[in-house]
């Protein structure tokens, strides 16, 4: 649909152009041949350097906030294709049919500056047409944002109701559970603070290192209620990671992964590797798990969601600041990821 305005408007206007050039000012003279050659001569001038400035300097160059390399652009394109056009009329098209225009120098200030002006009053019309529907559009666009947003803060709170509720009754149960069933109290805590993480904290752009981690023990200490003695789980902090921040709810797909499709597709005995080291630079998190041959992983190729999401997460949050290796083996599957400090 755009482009079909822009054909139906750049037509429009570039006829009327040419019809400008040639019907208005043949009229005044009565040389309607004369003048028709002139119109050629001043469209293709008129129409490159108003597709220059608006379509390739205005986007390339003053977009992108180099407003000075627009400017040099704009006016080194339109003093190079006056030249081209002065030389044309004046060696080709004067001789011909203007033979009096020869009495004028060839580099005549006076006539460069007119040329300059209708140049720049010509292309400065065929902007605004872009500039309002620019205007238009980012208009739309910020009043659909608007919408968006209003309606996913909806939809937060609506969420929020229901986790809420079941967050209060956990605690309440806890207590409960405390004089009958410790055991259960201390299930029932692991879960109270996992979903007090993903309600309270998830919804932050950033939350503590060691925050995420203690997440990760908490449903760890669920799974391992699930699998009993069947699995093996070691969480290793190497070196101080105070301080340390990082993107909530990001490291728990990589730990699911262990348990949806490794610890939970085996029929052996199991086991799980979670190693964080702080370097100088960054700070890494590996996680290993055991896997059958016959295992199915799922990873970004297969349309694993968890693997998919956690990819594009880090190519928005940290871009250019991360790397992340999958490595599948034989008996193993291991994931790197290196984030900068």
């Amino acid at each position: 649909m755009t482009l079909n305005k822009d054909i139906a408007f750049n037509g429009l206007f570039w006829s009327l152009y040419f019809l400008y050039q040639w019907l208005g000012l043949a009229s005044l003279y009565g040389d309607y041949n004369s003048y028709f050659i002139n119109a050629c001569m001043a469209l293709p001038v008129s129409l490159i350097f108003s597709m220059l400035a608006v379509h390739v300097f205005f986007r390339r160059y003053y977009q992108q906030g180099r407003k000075t390399s627009f400017w040099l652009g704009v006016i080194f394109s339109s003093c190079l294709l006056l030249l081209i056009r002065r030389y044309f009329n004046y060696y080709i098209i004067y001789p011909r049919y203007f033979p009096m225009a020869l009495n004028m120098p060839l580099f005549s200030a006076g006539k460069f500056l007119v040329d300059f002006v209708n140049l720049y009053a010509i292309s400065s019309l065929y902007a605004l047409y872009y500039s309002v529907r620019f205007w238009y559009q980012e208009k739309h666009h910020v009043q659909e944002l608007l919408q968006q947003r209003t309606l996913a803060e909806l939809d937060l709170l609506k969420s929020q109701v229901q986790p809420h509720f079941v967050f209060n009754t956990l605690n309440n149960i806890y207590s409960t559970a405390l004089k009958t069933s410790p055991e259960t109290a201390i299930l029932i805590a692991h879960l109270s603070g996992f979903l007090s993480y993903s309600l309270y904290d998830a919804s932050k752009n950033t939350i503590a290192l060691a925050e995420e981690i203690d997440y990760i023990k908490s449903y760890i200490e669920l799974q391992k209620n699930r699998y009993g003695g069947r699995v093996d789980i070691a969480v290793n902090v190497f070196g101080n990671i105070e301080g340390l921040q990082l993107a909530p709810l990001l490291l728990l797909p990589l730990v699911e992964n262990c348990f949806k499709h490794g610890v939970g597709d085996s029929i052996e005995k199991s086991w799980v590797r979670i190693d964080v080291t702080r370097q100088a630079d960054r700070f890494s998190i590996t996680i290993e798990n055991s896997c059958d041959d016959k295992t199915r992983r799922i990873t970004p190729d297969n349309n694993g969601i968890g693997l998919v999401n956690v990819k594009k997460r880090l190519q928005l949050i940290y871009p250019n600041q991360h790397n992340l290796k999958i490595i599948q083996g034989q008996n193993t599957y291991l994931v790197i990821l290196e984030i900068q400090n």
